[in-house]
């Protein structure tokens, strides 16, 4: 799951915006200092940054500052009420990689995060395809047959870890360490029910499976044109 990672000293807000990008499918990560927010961009590990500036203790600008002048080239959105030319300028010039003024729309926010998250990755393909089955990763949607198919947030990413890694086993463990984020791996039936319960949403009767058991090791997905 994309993990962000979200900078902000106004508590309602902080929370709003936690729950939109999780409604969205995003892992977010919230802390309203600023010591402790640089502490957590350097120490874990996110796809993106949601910065305020005004913050108590290190400001946003001194956090951009500190993360480029160590090396770290998270991606990083300015998300602030200073709306001075200078203070955009002086953001970008730091190394912000895009900047929003508040007050703002939340389809705007998500629309830039997901924007920065695709240059962000290059080389990774923003869609997905195997025989009849479609992902738009960008934005999350999947179609069988040109219908849209609504998944839940572990269904969706159980699909596209085994959309990319197609015509190859996909183990238990791989799934258990990339998808559930065991560390070791631990073996659950919640594997098991995700997939029974996406199966249900995208096997069509009558056809060959889509996602097949590989007895004793896991799944795969194979593209069959």
């Amino acid at each position: 799951m994309t993990r962000l990672l979200l900078i902000e000293d106004q508590l309602k807000l902080r929370r709003n915006l936690s729950q939109v990008f999780e409604k969205d499918g995003y892992e977010v990560e919230t802390c309203g200092t600023g010591e402790q927010g640089f502490y957590m961009a350097t120490t874990e590990p996110f796809d993106a940054l949601i910065l305020d500036l005004s913050l108590p203790g290190r400001d946003g600008f001194q956090i951009l500052s500190d993360l480029r002048a160590g090396g770290i080239t998270l991606p990083v959105l300015i998300l602030t009420a200073r709306d001075s030319v200078d203070d955009r300028v002086r953001g970008l010039d730091l190394g912000a990689d895009d900047y929003l003024v508040k007050p703002f729309a939340h389809l705007e926010l998500l629309a830039r995060v997901r924007a920065l998250l695709r240059r962000s990755r290059p080389n990774q393909s923003a869609e997905l395809k195997c025989n009849d089955v479609h992902i738009d990763v960008m934005a999350r949607r999947v179609s069988r047959n040109g219908v849209e198919i609504e998944l839940s947030v572990r269904e969706y990413e159980l699909l596209e870890y085994l959309m990319r890694h197609k015509n190859s086993n996909v183990t238990r463990q791989m799934l258990s360490i990339d998808i559930w984020k065991e560390p070791g791996g631990i073996m659950t039936n919640a594997i098991d029910v995700c997939v029974n319960s996406l199966r249900k949403k995208i096997e069509l009767p009558g056809t060959s499976p889509l996602i097949l058991t590989i007895r004793g090791v896991g799944y795969t997905i194979r593209e069959t044109a």
